[in-house]
């Protein structure tokens, strides 16, 4: 499978790269045609710093508290706060930033124990994923925010198939467009498996597993 990957550059930023492979994927909650290899861009001490000064480019005026990292972005993260809080051009220049990773439970809901919550609570979040397709991972985070009192004050997703959540656009260095014929589908409407198409890997944040 690894031979039909196709190396895309960002059409706005030249040192980031990710690799798409085409198939029939299968994620939690839906079907896709490619899945999309960030690997690199997530684990990589130089492109990470790339798409960390991508995103601060877009929050540089954002007030921000906290960065929740989420699907395997913490590298990018950490690097998001130095460049926010470390640039005269931003206004959380000087802040101390925290960067935090929830903890999931058994029905896939997001929580923070008791020694981190105060970096939620009141606190303005900036909220930092790998892919949004469905926008499903937003909306966990937006309930969970809503339970420990933080406000959302933006998503920045590597990739992402959707412009905007509830109102909250999404900022993404390669979208839809990006990718030739990107399709997600839910399991029940999947056009692939309509026609018998198998499965080809099964695929998450960390990364796929061929069947």
């Amino acid at each position: 499978m690894e031979t039909r990957r196709i190396e895309i550059t960002s059409r706005k930023y030249d040192a980031i790269k990710i690799g798409i492979i085409p198939g029939h994927f299968a994620t939690n909650h839906s079907h896709v045609n490619y899945y999309v290899d960030m690997n690199s861009l997530k684990k990589r001490y130089k492109m990470s710093k790339e798409a960390a000064k991508a995103f601060a480019a877009d929050y540089v005026n954002t007030p921000v508290d906290t960065i929740i990292c989420l699907e395997g972005t913490q590298v990018i993260g950490a690097f998001l706060a130095e460049q926010l809080s470390e640039s005269r051009r931003s206004v959380n220049d000087g802040n101390d930033i925290s960067v935090l990773t929830p903890e999931l439970n058994s029905n896939k809901q997001m929580l923070f124990r008791d020694d981190t919550q105060n970096m939620i609570w009141n606190k303005k979040v900036l909220l930092l994923i790998s892919s949004a397709s469905t926008g499903r991972t937003i909306e966990s985070c937006i309930e969970c925010l809503t339970y420990y009192s933080g406000e959302l004050v933006g998503v920045a997703s590597l990739f992402s198939a959707i412009e905007s959540m509830n109102d909250m656009p999404i900022k993404a260095i390669f979208h839809n467009d990006d990718l030739p014929d990107y399709e997600t589908y839910s399991p029940a409407e999947c056009t692939m498996c309509k026609v018998g198409k198998k499965v080809d890997a099964i695929i998450n944040d960390h990364g796929y597993s061929k069947i």
